[in-house]
């Protein structure tokens, strides 16, 4: 940890990464208990709907190619301010949308504010810390996050069920406000010294050369994709196969994601266990063991319901995502801490390649589920049972072969390209 830390108290770092963090859970799952009235509301397809959440996660990737280089050059603080008050404005627009292509524009612009707060999460977590002790503090502030994915889909429900899907969407304005809050009266700038040549053209391109040619950021980076692959692929349809198919209410499903969230804040806390005893590599082999064992049963159960209908139920699927869950939560502070452990200097730019490639791999899925919800439970199944093979190969070749020593990685920390922008 380095002296930047006695600015805020732990206990603050903690809780705005948590907000921070937070973001993306309550963007998106806030608001999927209501997908299926959305779509008939609107008159809207199955793949229109879709684009609400691939839309907001495309813009969401590609804004943080942006917004990692403008803190990189002027301090996370500023981005932060201007990201949460184009949030929280994006957030009031969203209640008034007069028509799914007005809400799917908003949803993006929504997405590119959404990405100055999560990619100034992960930067700032290696603005404070050492590499090794990111994964920690990085695994702290994603158990707030779970608390906050916990509230957000059965509060969601509710408040869909009771007033409608646009007074439920006030929610996220009033989440912003309160973010910005924080950040205008708590956050210190984190950043030690910014990096003047940080937004010139011929430098950026060397350096997006070289962090994506760091076999360490590409490894780990595969294993944040990949996770967040298999959760995105749940997020997407889950709502339409638990609502629609298995005749769930959306109180009943937010109950469901409330339970999946639970689970992830459990697996966060298991990820702080294991690191100490284990490791990183060993911890993430650990969590690709698991992810790859959920994805294997629900493909099984599902095959299994074929020939005994029974088994096609909710618990099905509950149960083996659990276990993939359980993976998730190893492997996204191990992974995002991971890519950017290399590039201190260069934090704002590496979080932000790296929450691209997550997106990517999302927008990719999405597309791919709108043109497959079928009506039936395959399309989650077989989605999740793919990303979870893709996570045990990240896992256990990818980070097993390139993940560098601690004394390695603090070698590395000091490139020559980019110690000399200092």
């Amino acid at each position: 940890m380095n002296a930047n830390t006695s600015t805020m108290p732990t206990s603050l770092v903690v809780l705005i990464l948590a907000l921070l963090l937070g973001l993306q859970p309550i963007t998106t799952d806030f608001y999927l208990p209501a997908l299926p009235a959305l779509s008939e509301g609107f008159g809207a397809s199955m793949a229109q709907t879709q684009l609400t959440l691939t839309a907001l996660l495309l813009a969401f990737g590609l804004s943080q190619l942006v917004w990692g280089p403008l803190s990189d050059r002027f301090g996370r603080r500023p981005v932060l301010l201007w990201g949460m008050g184009l949030y929280t404005l994006a957030s009031m627009a969203i209640v008034l949308a007069p028509s799914m292509p007005w809400l799917i524009g908003i949803r993006m612009v929504q997405g590119i504010a959404m990405g100055a707060g999560v990619m100034c999460a992960r930067a700032l977590v290696r603005d404070l810390y050492e590499p090794v002790a990111g994964a920690n503090a990085m695994s702290k502030g994603l158990s707030g996050l779970g608390v906050i994915a916990c509230l957000s889909a059965p509060l969601g429900g509710l408040l869909s069920d009771w007033f409608g899907w646009r007074l439920a969407m006030l929610t996220l304005a009033l989440f912003g406000v309160a973010t910005l809050l924080l950040i205008v009266f708590k956050f210190k700038e984190s950043i030690r010294v910014v990096n003047p040549h940080a937004l010139q053209p011929q430098r950026l391109a060397r350096q997006w050369r070289e962090i994506m040619g760091n076999p360490t950021f590409l490894a780990f980076s595969a294993l944040s994709a990949a996770s967040y692959g298999g959760l995105f692929t749940f997020l997407a349809s889950s709502s339409f196969v638990f609502i629609k198919v298995l005749g769930f209410s959306k109180t009943q499903y937010g109950l469901v994601m409330f339970s999946m969230s639970f689970v992830y804040i459990l697996s966060t806390l298991m990820c702080r266990r294991l690191l100490p005893r284990f490791g990183v590599k060993r911890t993430v082999a650990i969590g690709g063991g698991l992810s790859l064992a959920g994805g294997s049963v629900m493909a099984a159960l599902a095959y299994a319901g074929l020939h005994y209908p029974s088994l096609q139920n909710g618990w099905a699927i509950m149960l083996p995502f659990y276990l993939f869950m359980l993976g998730h939560g190893i492997h996204q502070p191990c992974s995002q801490s991971g890519a950017v452990g290399p590039f201190p200097h260069a934090a704002g730019t590496a979080s932000a390649l790296n929450g691209f490639m997550m997106m990517v791999a999302a927008f990719a899925m999405g597309g791919w589920l709108g043109a497959h919800i079928d009506g039936t439970i395959w399309p989650l199944v077989l989605g999740v049972w793919f990303w979870s093979a893709c996570i045990a190969l990240s896992a256990w070749v990818l980070v097993g072969k390139y993940t560098e020593t601690p004394k390695t990685i603090a070698a590395q920390a000091h490139p020559v390209s980019i110690s000399s922008i200092k």
